[in-house]
């Protein structure tokens, strides 16, 4: 297929790779072109100077952009790529948004004969990378199926939830669900070093039941070392939080300890840890 790739990320530059490397006619757009022009020195395909012009003869345009402003410019802004899109075409939003956002495209785009499906992403930079991310997706189950052999390329698994919206939605639940788990781990290891435990033993031993967790697995010995120079930013978690936080005054969902950790990071921020992994929660026990 004719793709469009908008966003060329820690998360876009590798996704759209894999779709060149499946055999797609990419056409990649990128805020900063130097990054579109890296990129193309690595890949197949063509850069353009702006949204429309990738969006042209493309039958799926895919977004990986930073939040719901920069969605709302590449698509519905000047030179966005909504008004040269053909009929028949789709965008597959992968940024991590407000569900608002998401119902309001699929409304704008399903009135102007284009598909939409909201498809936030979990697996972070590694998955990217390594094609193995997770997609939660919102929209229609017939458009879900005819581009679910293209998402393919980069998706290790890929879920329709519901209607539109419903991605984004979903994307909140995993956030909420990971703020707990990162703020537990950082709790017991903080625990483990006052009480004079060997790290490495304890989780050895604790590893290999129910306190199990990818978090636990991939970022206790950073956590340990106070390595939070890489992975997702906590300003991006805040930004995700904030949407869940913001839908839960909507729908009544009571999110207690998603507030709490929200605060938690804000503090951080206040430290300077504006670009550290999550897993920095540790580093406000320990400062």
């Amino acid at each position: 297929m004719r793709t469009a790739f908008f966003g060329l990320g820690v998360m876009g530059y590798p996704m759209a790779g894999h779709l060149a490397a499946a055999g797609h006619d990419v056409v990649v757009y990128n805020r900063t072109a130097e990054k579109a022009e890296r990129w193309l020195d690595e890949h197949e395909g063509q850069a353009a100077a702006t949204p429309a012009a990738a969006a042209a003869d493309a039958d799926i345009v895919f977004v990986c952009v930073g939040n719901d402003d920069d969605v709302r410019a590449v698509l519905l802004g000047d030179d966005g790529a909504v008004a040269a899109l053909k009929n028949g075409a789709a965008v597959v939003d992968h940024t991590t948004t407000s569900a608002l956002l998401a119902r309001e495209l699929s409304e704008v785009l399903g009135g102007q004969g284009l598909g939409f499906l909201d498809a936030p992403l979990s697996g972070g930079q590694a998955g990217a990378e390594n094609g193995q991310l997770t997609v939660m997706l919102g929209g229609d189950s017939a458009l879900y199926e005819r581009l679910k052999p293209v998402m393919a390329a980069y998706a290790r698994t890929m879920t329709l939830i519901g209607p539109s919206g419903s991605g984004q939605l979903a994307k909140m639940v995993n956030q909420i669900c990971i703020a707990g788990v990162v703020q537990g781990l950082a709790e017991g290891l903080h625990f483990a070093r006052r009480a004079e435990l060997d790290p490495a033993r304890v989780i050895a031993a604790i590893s290999a039941g129910a306190a199990q967790s990818w978090q636990m697995d991939n970022r206790w010995e950073t956590m340990i070392a106070n390595e939070f120079e890489f992975g997702f930013a906590i300003d991006w978690m805040r930004k995700d939080l904030g949407f869940a936080l913001d839908e839960a005054g909507r729908n009544g969902a009571t999110l207690e300890l998603a507030g709490l950790v929200d605060g938690y990071y804000a503090e951080l921020q206040a430290m300077g840890g504006n670009r550290w992994d999550t897993s920095c929660l540790i580093a406000r026990l320990e400062k």
